[in-house]
């Protein structure tokens, strides 16, 4: 049962700009995926607690309690730059 979804829409929607050829190859490439997540909903049963992953999970957490913080003079005369008591990085995100 191949499902039908509008390509060109959803291009024009993440604002890329594709050409015929480009949307045609990911029309093709997106009904074999979305024809197999339809294979794959048709299947009987429940999932197995066994199979989710394929080394045991366990949790090692350990007590949450107060200790001594880290001294932040010491901290700050590490670090390459600082101003007013706080590090400065270059900004993330330039413009």
């Amino acid at each position: 049962m191949p499902v039908e979804i509008d390509i060109a829409h959803v291009a024009r929607l993440a604002r890329l700009g594709l050409s015929e050829q480009e949307l045609d190859h990911y029309r093709r490439q997106l009904g074999v995926i979305l024809e197999h997540a339809a294979r794959v909903q048709e299947l009987e049963g429940e999932p197995s607690v066994d199979v989710t992953h394929p080394l045991g999970m366990v949790n090692a957490f350990r007590e949450d309690l107060p200790g001594d913080s880290l001294d932040r003079d010491e901290l700050l005369a590490q670090a390459p730059e600082t101003r007013d008591g706080y590090f400065v990085a270059p900004p993330a995100l330039e413009g």
